[in-house]
């Protein structure tokens, strides 16, 4: 039977908006929207470049919680208020996904916060351990 587990990045935003950073249900993990926040302080850098760093290393630390990693990941879904930047992303998006090559969607879309840039959601599924 399918095991369901809660992961929280311990955001304010998770409790005030009734989510979880991740939902782990069985082999599948799906990770939230993930913005540029540094959950540790809570703030956020200006150019998007930086605060796609910081979604990626949100979501592997996300992912680790859920005893997987980055290679696990099948589907990613880019969200960003300004088309015109997401260009400036590519470089990024190649160091951390480049050999695992997802599945990708980009939408352009206003966020929560002007202050944020790029907002990440991604779908893992782990693999089979070897006995």
């Amino acid at each position: 039977m399918p095991t369901r587990k809660l992961i929280s990045s311990g955001s304010i935003y998770e409790e005030q908006a009734a989510y979880s950073r991740a939902v782990v249900d069985g082999d599948w993990i799906f990770v939230s929207g993930t913005t540029g926040f540094d959950y540790s302080t809570m703030t956020i850098a200006d150019d998007i470049e930086s605060q796609t760093e910081q979604c990626f290393k949100n979501i592997i630390t996300c992912l680790k919680d859920a005893d997987s990693d980055l290679k696990d990941i099948v589907r990613v879904l880019y969200i960003v208020p300004k088309t015109n930047e997401f260009e400036r992303c590519w470089p990024i998006l190649r160091k951390y996904l480049g050999n695992i090559r997802p599945a990708a969607t980009m939408l352009s879309s206003g966020l929560a916060d002007p202050r944020m840039k790029i907002e990440i959601q991604v779908t893992a599924k782990r693999k089979k351990q070897d006995s």
